[in-house]
């Protein structure tokens, strides 16, 4: 086995885990506030029920995170394991 391999495989390894992990909490921010939108709702936030708040603004702001996150993450991962392009 070569080294080069057994590096393809690990970065493959941690790219896989990454990207379950970050679906499951875009699943998470998708349908938990539905799910729990009556009990959501009974909370106010800036004047707003917490459930309309997390459907119309907080699901958007973790999206984005998600995807700030997951290209600093990569590109970490692309250096570590030898395979960062930089163009």
């Amino acid at each position: 086995m070569s080294d080069t391999g057994a590096r393809q495989r690990a970065y493959w390894r941690a790219t896989l885990r990454l990207t379950a992990a970050l679906l499951l909490v875009w699943a998470a921010v998708s349908f938990l506030p539905a799910w729990f939108a009556d009990e959501l709702n009974a909370i106010v936030f800036f004047g707003w029920p917490l459930g309309f708040y997390m459907a119309a603004q907080g699901a958007l702001i973790v999206f984005l995170l998600i995807v700030w996150f997951y290209d600093r993450w990569m590109n970490r991962l692309e250096r570590r394991h030898g395979m960062y392009n930089e163009d």
